[in-house]
């Protein structure tokens, strides 16, 4: 059975997690960071869960001080976490101390260029978006380009439903998948439906960004983002701010495969 990008991340990141430990962890309303104490931090989706009490996770008040690998790993250790956890904010705490560990880790070559003008979408491509990235869509509309959005809220203008989007992915020259796909489990099972792509961008704050675990995947740009400012970002996570505030303490970068 072949390997998740989970899976992948999980067993990169075992031997450069053993002796680092989370220092402070935070699930805002829009994302979750977790800071080690090496000083580095990560970010993800904050993913939602409905719970059946005012607790949403039940380890919390006891994350910070632990070792790394436990954020990494279903918080008792019984399941890998980022493959499966049964509580979808763990998945977040998980992804958001992968990112933690990336940083900390030589940084691959990457630019600062806009992707879409790295990827130069044409009036002739047939563009899919996995999430609604609201700033890219006055770009994309510019370019002519065919445009496919693949959102699970049916209230955006213009989106489809998961479930209907198998033809527009195998059908599409540009993919553009969130981020947060690493969260939810999706991302394996959203690749596997394209077709031939000649650009494949996982993008967004959630973006795992080291290439090795994207070896073998049609995935050609990863374009995620540093965090330059940690106190700042922590406040901002704290408070429930989003990406469109997040980003000015934060380096935006694209590592083209």
């Amino acid at each position: 059975m072949d390997k998740t990008i989970q899976q992948k991340i999980m067993e990169f990141l075992q031997p450069y997690s053993k002796d680092l430990r989370a220092v402070d962890v935070r699930i805002g309303l829009g994302y979750t960071s977790v800071r080690l104490d090496n000083g580095n931090i990560g970010l993800a989706w904050t993913a939602r869960k409905e719970s059946e009490s005012c607790t949403h996770v039940q380890k919390a008040g006891t994350l910070a001080g632990r070792p790394t690998v436990e954020l990494l790993a279903l918080l008792g250790g019984r399941r890998n976490l980022l493959a499966g956890g049964d509580n979808p904010l763990e998945r977040s705490i998980g992804l958001a101390a992968a990112n933690a560990v990336a940083a900390g880790l030589p940084r691959p070559e990457s630019t600062k260029e806009e992707v879409l003008d790295i990827v130069n979408v044409q009036a002739s491509d047939h563009v899919v978006m996995v999430g609604f990235f609201g700033p890219l869509m006055p770009v994309l509309k510019k370019t002519g380009c065919k445009l496919d959005i693949l959102e699970l809220r049916e209230d955006r203008p213009g989106t489809i439903l998961p479930a209907e989007g198998k033809g527009p992915l195998s059908a599409c020259t540009v993919a553009i998948i969130t981020g947060t796909s690493i969260v939810t489990g999706t991302l394996d099972e959203l690749l596997a439906g394209l077709g031939n792509p000649r650009s494949v961008i996982i993008l967004g704050p959630s973006t795992f960004m080291l290439p090795e675990v994207f070896a073998g995947t049609p995935v050609t740009h990863l374009a995620g983002a540093w965090v330059r400012n940690p106190s700042a970002v922590e406040k901002i996570v704290s408070e429930g701010g989003g990406t469109m505030i997040l980003r000015q303490h934060m380096d935006l970068e694209t590592i083209c495969l």
